[in-house]
């Protein structure tokens, strides 16, 4: 990287989107706000690298603490503990998860696992971001610390066991100061950190806001520890940048097609000129041997074309078996799941095409039935779906069911 470089920082600050340009001494400088809802609606990014620090509300924290010092078995820990809570990251959607390490003795290690909300395209800059990280990890606090700040306007709270994160949450709370809505939360929070053996204890609370004369003394009161109000430290980029890197594959091929094609495009208006001037600046004599040089070249470069056309329509043609959404497997799974437990429902036949689904099967009860039904229309991971579920009818057998879903627009 050039040194002329410049790093931009963008993260939520207290009502807006900040940049915070790094100087060469690593010092940051906020050089603009923008008061907009998400990322993406920011026109003027600066100039140079980025690097995107992603709100607190945009990810869930997991600490864990685990009986080995093995780091090379930390990651499937952390993914085992996450699915066991019901947390599963979208495989095809990028790298959403990443850990950091805490602690670690001869028995047992600590570490911060964080697991992405799957972001979309609004979520993120314009801008393609040069690395990823979480805003929490950019600001540095010294001890066992709960620190307190509000991001686009809604308080969030962090515990630092000697300088390093171990857990940060977001709240909807949105009062001007801590109130008892927070406190709660934190508390919450607290046990349930103790409950998993998980060693946070803050001897002291600092308040990052704007304004000077917020009172701390309902925080001291209620936790019972010191508590001090300051201004929001500079961020500074964190001495080990995060592995996080969100992906919308589909879209990265569509902008790299795009891509080729205008450098195709650009490549043959380029060809042309340069032809030309060359057609009509060499002498007379010269110009049948280039125009058989051009002719040659044009010759050699068509089955180049031929068979990039071939590749992709064959790519379209394939886009539904591509596209992770379309995988009838991975769809079949998010169906069984919203099936009720213990009902005795259960699937004759699923046709699921990528256009529709058709459901048959049946059920001792026809509670079981209206419950699948529901869960159908409400799973998020079904969202595409228009479903048709009318009322089951009684057989010898049960109550059957024949439920169908649509999709009413399919685009690969």
């Amino acid at each position: 990287m050039s040194k002329s470089t410049l790093t931009h920082l963008l993260l939520p600050g207290e009502s807006a989107w900040e940049f915070w340009t790094l100087s060469a001494s690593n010092e940051a400088t906020l050089t603009s706000s923008h008061l907009v809802e998400r990322p993406s609606e920011i026109e003027k990014i600066p100039q140079g690298d980025l690097i995107f620090l992603f709100p607190v509300k945009a990810y869930t924290a997991l600490p864990l603490q685990v009986p080995t010092n093995d780091a090379s078995l930390f990651n499937d820990l952390a993914a085992t503990h996450a699915e066991r809570i019901g947390i599963r990251t979208d495989p095809f959607a990028g790298q959403l998860s990443d850990i950091f390490p805490i602690s670690e003795s001869a028995e047992h290690s600590v570490f911060l696992s964080v697991i992405l909300r799957n972001p979309q395209p609004e979520d993120l800059p314009k801008k393609s971001p040069k690395a990823f990280d979480i805003s929490p990890r950019s600001f540095e606090v010294e001890g066992n610390t709960l620190s307190l700040w509000r991001e686009l306007g809604q308080w969030v709270f962090a515990f630092h066991q000697q300088g390093k994160l171990i857990y940060s949450q977001a709240t909807s709370v949105i009062a001007p100061s801590p109130d008892a809505d927070l406190l709660r939360e934190i508390r919450i929070a607290l046990i349930q950190l103790t409950m998993q053996s998980i060693p946070v204890t803050p001897d002291k609370a600092i308040i990052w806001s704007s304004d000077p004369n917020l009172s701390t003394a309902f925080l001291s009161e209620t936790l019972t520890i010191k508590a001090q109000v300051s201004p929001r430290p500079a961020p500074t980029i964190p001495q080990q940048i995060s592995k996080l890197l969100p992906a919308d594959v589909r879209a990265a091929r569509k902008q790299a097609r795009k891509r080729r094609q205008i450098q195709i495009a650009i490549a043959a208006l380029l060809f042309l000129y340069f032809a030309g001037i060359a057609y009509f600046s060499y002498d007379l004599w010269k110009v049948r041997s280039n125009t058989n040089e051009i002719l040659t070249q044009a010759n050699a470069l068509a089955p180049q074309s031929e068979t990039y056309a071939k590749h992709i329509a064959k790519w379209d043609e394939l886009a539904h078996c591509i596209d992770a959404s379309h995988n009838t497997i991975d769809i079949l799974n998010r169906i069984a799941r919203c099936i009720p437990p213990n009902s005795g429902l259960r699937l004759r036949t699923a046709d699921i095409s990528a256009t529709e689904i058709k459901l048959q099967g049946e059920a001792p009860q026809p509670q079981a039935v209206n419950q699948f039904s529901l869960n159908l229309t409400k799973n998020n991971e079904l969202l595409d779906f228009q479903w048709q579920t009318p009322e089951p009818k009684q057989s010898s057998r049960g109550w059957e069911l024949i439920f169908t879903g649509t999709v009413e627009s399919v685009t690969p």
